[in-house]
C-alpha cells in the first residue's frame, strides 16, 4: 500500500501515518481503564485549549470548524463535560486516548478492508460513505482519504466499511496534522502512539509515514 497527498492538499496538512500489525483487539481492555481515568482526570483539571492549528486546517478548505468539529475537539469537549471516553475496543480507546491528549485528529482502519492505495484529498461532489452509528457522511469539498473504492474516512468520522473491530489484525492509523505541526512533533507523537498499540493491542509497526519524510519503519 502506497500513502499520498493529493496536491491540493499538500500545502495545508502533513499526514503521519502507522500501518499496524499483528494485534489482538478485544473488547474491552482491563488494562486501559486506569490510563485512561488519569488522562481523563488530568484534562478537567488543567483543560487544554483546542488546536487552533487543526481549526485553520478546516478553514483552509472552506469549513467551519465549530459545525462539522475534528473529533478530537469532539473528545475534548466530551471529557470536559464530565463524560468518560467512549470505550469501543482497545485499539479504537487507545486512538481516542492519544487524540485527546494530542489535540489531533485521529483515523483508524482495518488494513484488511482497504483497497490499493491510499490518498488524502478533497472529496468530490456527490462523495459520501456510510459512518459508523450514524446516517451517511457527506466529504464532498472535505478533507478524505480514499482507497480504490471512493472515500472511507476523514478527520471528523470514519467509515463503517472500514472500521476496527475485535476481528481487526492490521491497521492504517493516520494523524490528521495540520501542515504548520512541526515534523519532529509529529514523530514523537507518532513514536508514543506506536507505543501504547504495542502494550495494549501487542501490534507493531510495519510501516511509517510522514508526509516530505518518507516511509520507514
Amino acid at each position: 500500500m502506497q500513502c499520498s497527498v493529493a496536491p491540493e492538499l499538500a500545502a495545508i496538512i502533513r499526514p503521519g501515518v502507522l500501518w499496524l500489525e499483528g494485534a489482538t483487539v478485544v473488547e474491552h481492555e482491563h488494562r486501559l481503564d486506569a490510563p485512561l481515568a488519569t488522562a481523563e482526570s488530568a484534562v478537567r483539571a488543567n483543560p487544554p485549549e483546542a488546536r487552533e492549528a487543526v481549526r485553520t486546517m478546516y478553514k483552509h478548505v472552506g469549513l467551519d470548524p465549530t459545525r462539522r468539529r475534528p473529533s478530537s475537539e469532539a473528545l475534548l469537549r466530551r471529557v470536559r463535560k464530565g463524560d468518560p471516553l467512549p470505550r469501543i475496543n482497545a485499539m479504537v480507546d487507545v486512538c481516542n486516548w492519544c487524540s485527546l491528549e494530542f489535540q489531533l485528529p485521529y483515523g483508524l482502519y482495518d488494513a484488511a478492508l482497504i483497497e490499493g492505495d491510499v490518498v488524502l484529498r478533497l472529496g468530490r461532489e456527490g462523495e459520501s460513505y456510510a459512518g459508523i452509528r450514524k446516517d451517511d457522511v457527506h466529504v464532498g469539498g472535505r478533507i478524505t482519504l480514499a482507497d480504490r473504492i471512493g472515500p472511507f474516512g476523514n478527520p471528523t468520522s470514519d467509515s463503517a466499511r472500514t472500521m476496527v473491530t475485535t476481528l481487526t489484525t492490521q491497521a492504517l492509523l493516520v494523524v490528521f496534522a495540520p501542515r504548520s505541526l512541526g515534523t519532529a512533533r509529529l514523530v514523537q507523537v507518532l513514536d508514543e502512539t506506536e507505543a501504547r498499540m504495542h502494550e495494549f493491542t501487542g501490534s507493531t509497526a510495519r510501516m511509517r509515514y510522514v508526509a516530505d519524510v518518507g516511509s520507514g519503519v
